[in-house]
């Protein structure tokens, strides 16, 4: 169940930000990432064991390259050779869709745009300015939700629930029944509210020599 959850999230993601398709390797999937200074790409393992993650490390030649994989951290960086550093761990989190009809919070306006199997929603204030947003990637019957945020400004006033909530009932109406992502510590906190479940840690590693 996990590693089908995992396969599915790297799926999405790279749908989501729109990076070349992963890459089949003999421990998981390898995905190409452009424009971010802090990682060139991502090496995903779904069944993450000592010998697999040692392969796919030892892989590795160049920096900023990361690994992920539902494991314990704790056992997880014993399994590292140098040069590898321990990062922050996420959350894998699903939940069954379940529509809402969410109603906009007052002084707002949203907008749902859909571009190929990418769904974005934006919520902007009385000046037309981004509040809140975030977007999903369609996979099959399910959706990884991806870069849901909402500007310091706005914060505490419902808008990153709103956001997830129009997500979801856009997704039903699309066939959607499943939704995935992953999930930092703050955003978990709020993903259990709405019903999501946490099925994994994500342990999260790069290659800092």
């Amino acid at each position: 169940m996990v590693a089908d959850t995992v396969m599915t999230w790297v799926a999405g993601w790279a749908l989501s930000r729109r990076t070349p398709p992963p890459v089949r390797k003999p421990w998981g999937l390898y995905v190409e990432v452009a424009g971010n200074p802090d990682e060139v790409g991502r090496h995903v393992l779904p069944e993450p064991e000592e010998s697999s993650v040692r392969s796919a490390a030892a892989s590795v030649s160049v920096p900023r390259t990361w690994m992920k994989m539902p494991a314990e951290p704790e056992e997880l960086e014993s399994w590292l050779p140098r040069g590898w550093v321990m990062e922050e761990t996420g959350h894998l989190m699903a939940v069954d869709l379940m529509a809402t009809d969410p109603v906009v919070p007052a002084g707002y306006t949203v907008t749902v745009e859909t571009v190929g199997a990418v769904t974005c929603a934006r919520v902007l204030d009385a000046a037309g300015e981004q509040a809140a947003q975030g977007q999903m990637a369609s996979v099959g019957e399910a959706v990884v939700v991806d870069r849901v945020v909402t500007e310091a400004a706005h914060r505490r006033r419902g808008l990153g629930n709103f956001v997830m909530r129009t997500l979801a009932d856009h997704a039903l109406e699309t066939g959607a029944v499943l939704g995935v992502l992953g999930a930092t510590d703050a955003g978990r906190a709020l993903y259990e509210t709405l019903g999501w479940k946490r099925h994994a840690k994500l342990a999260e590693c790069s290659y800092r020599p």
